[in-house]
């Protein structure tokens, strides 16, 4: 049963502060020791002798935000423990990217991977990508950084606007600083405090329970533990082919078409290098989805008898984890300082890399194309741009702050942007038919089809039936207690996007209201298959079958690691053959000689 949630004392203050020094401190550092080596090389990709281990712990950070680990709990506290299928997407989408995607671009050595639209197919499809890409990231930049600081200051009284500014302030000072190798090495500390955090909520939550077998208990009767539903409707929230279809392209998206992954594996000393640090990356996410479900199954054993956000206790369902962790770690000091240091380090490596894959960008496609500076003012240059997006990153966070929907913008924005490019290089990369016009037709076409099914979800929600809400109560709550939050009514049922519409907008959602949205697990599938479609129809129609394209710039088997180890067999197999061969040889001789008599 809630409490009256604590607040944050010396000790707690003392950890999240630490936390930022410690990220400062290797920024400053990796800048000292590298301030001999000029060049934008050096300060984008680390020189590319970075080794496996560091750069896993970066892929894992850059998309694990705070806001997903302010929200993957309260999805399962609120749908259940299906959600943890997205483990299978995962595996799915690590294995495809690093045979393909991965040693693609690791053999192309790009710092940009725009600067393979252009060779493909021309400058306009760079440009288009690259506009793209921009928009996207700095919006979502600006609600990663603006989320945490939201929960902190409702949670725990820390002022907003100083958590946003020193979130920036502190990503931007280690990433003018120390550049690629700065950011790889500080995701390596965040990591470790992302997961004593979350460890630390799950530990105090399971011995306030009675243990682990309370709470999976509570967790089977609320009906959280529904692992598995094989419905194949689309219209269904998850199900086992939303979580992992839908999730696989999302995925594949993310590490294989992504410019802050790619930029972040290609610094790897080698492909080899690079290939391990995706699959230790994959037992990363699978990790942190297994305690994100547990963490969801915690949520619900503590408040399953008085729902905080039903309550009016908390105004959003983002809130929902700091809320507990401010209420069951009363008389702890430091522990919620350490939970609090965890969410704003999900913030700190995907702010940062973001920063120097802009920077990687902006320097790469916008200005080294047109300009004939040295290198030494190459990697001035890349401090700069570094700055200026930290700075811009905080003027974005305050926009974030003003805008009631931003939460619809951004899954708008991710749901057009990045559907549409994976489907753009996938054509590129596997399909050495599809020509420049077959490539705009399909990225206008994936990005058409992507933002119809974001609106339409806007305009139309799913219902209960299809996203199927698991059951809550506040019948056990004691509201004598006064709460940290306050709501002027019981807010409803929290869901992916806000059900307010404009009275303007009125006769678009009667309209809509008779044709449900599909999953939001779809919508950047959507967005890969229209342009894949298109984009190949159209190529076709306009000689796409006389194409030329250098070999180079297409997906090339021997890149593969299963084709290498298939090779290997093949060849150990043919030679214990040919040995073979050789032995029954000389037998045969023999046998002939002794008949013959010789």
């Amino acid at each position: 049963m809630p409490g009256e949630a604590g607040s944050f004392a010396v000790a707690d203050y003392l950890v999240f502060g630490g936390m930022l020094v410690l990220s400062a401190a290797i920024g400053a550092y990796n800048g000292w020791t590298s301030r001999n080596q000029s060049g934008s090389g050096h300060f984008l990709t680390g020189s590319r002798k970075l080794t496996a281990l560091p750069v896993s712990t970066s892929l894992i950070t850059t998309f694990m935000t705070s806001v997903t680990l302010l929200t993957n709990p309260v999805e399962v506290y609120n749908y259940g423990g299906i959600f943890g299928l997205l483990c299978f997407s995962y595996t799915v989408a690590i294995f495809i990217s690093s045979e393909i995607f991965m040693p693609f671009f690791y053999r192309l050595g790009f710092t940009s991977i725009y600067e393979y639209l252009e060779l493909r197919f021309n400058r306009t499809i760079r440009l288009l990508g690259i506009l793209l890409f921009m928009v996207n990231i700095i919006v979502l930049n600006g609600l990663i950084i603006y989320a945490p600081a939201l929960a902190l200051n409702q949670g725990a009284g820390v002022d907003l606007w100083g958590g946003i500014i020193s979130t920036a302030v502190v990503c931007t000072i280690y990433c003018t600083l120390g550049g690629m190798k700065a950011v790889v090495w500080t995701c390596v500390l965040q990591i470790g405090v992302m997961l004593a955090g979350n460890l630390s909520v799950i530990i105090k939550a399971v011995m306030l329970q009675g243990g682990i077998s309370t709470v999976l208990s509570d967790a089977q009767e609320g009906g959280r533990m529904n692992f598995w539903d094989f419905d194949p409707n689309p219209l269904r929230r998850h199900t086992f082919w939303t979580l992992v279809i839908g999730g696989v392209f999302g995925w594949i998206g993310v590490y294989g078409t992504n410019q802050a992954q790619v930029q972040t594996y290609i610094s790897c000393k080698s492909v080899t290098h690079a290939r391990v640090a995706m699959y230790i990356n994959l037992l990363g996410l699978m990790c942190i989805m297994l305690c994100s479900v547990f963490a969801g199954f915690c949520l619900y054993s503590v408040y399953k008898n008085c729902d905080p956000f039903t309550a009016g206790l908390v105004s959003a369902s983002d809130q929902m984890m700091p809320y507990l962790v401010m209420d069951i770690m009363k008389g702890y000091p430091g522990l919620p300082g350490l939970y609090f240091a965890g969410v704003y380090s999900g913030t700190l490596s995907t702010v940062s890399c973001t920063i120097n894959c802009l920077t990687a960008v902006t320097l790469v496609d916008l200005i080294k194309p047109y300009t004939t500076l040295s290198a030494k003012h190459l990697s001035i240059l890349s401090k700069g741009l570094s700055l200026f997006y930290g700075v811009l990153f905080i003027g974005m966070a305050g926009l974030a702050s003003l805008m009631g929907g931003m939460m619809e913008a951004v899954v708008i924005l991710s749901g057009i942007t990045q559907g549409p490019m994976f489907g753009v290089f996938t054509l590129g990369v596997l399909c050495p038919f599809v020509n420049s016009k077959g490539v705009v037709s399909g990225l206008v076409s994936g990005v058409l089809a992507s933002l119809c099914a974001c609106l339409w979800a806007l305009f139309s929600p799913p219902t209960p039936e299809m996203t199927r809400p698991l059951p809550l109560t506040t019948a056990g709550c004691n509201f004598t207690t006064s709460p940290n939050w306050t709501s002027t009514a019981p807010p409803t049922q929290p869901t992916l996007f806000a059900t307010t519409v404009s009275h303007n907008s009125s006769d678009i959602h009667q309209l809509a209201e008779g044709w449900p949205s599909i999953s939001y697990l779809y919508f950047g599938m959507v967005g890969t298959l229209a342009c894949l479609i298109m984009g190949m129809i159209v190529s076709l129609l306009t000689g796409g079958w006389n194409e030329t394209v250098d070999p180079k710039l297409t997906f090339m088997k021997e890149d593969t690691l299963t084709y290498q180890l298939y090779k290997f067999l093949k060849d150990n197999i043919t030679r214990k053959r040919s040995k073979h061969g050789q032995k029954n040889v000389t037998r045969t001789e023999f046998c002939l000689n002794t008949i013959s008599g010789t």
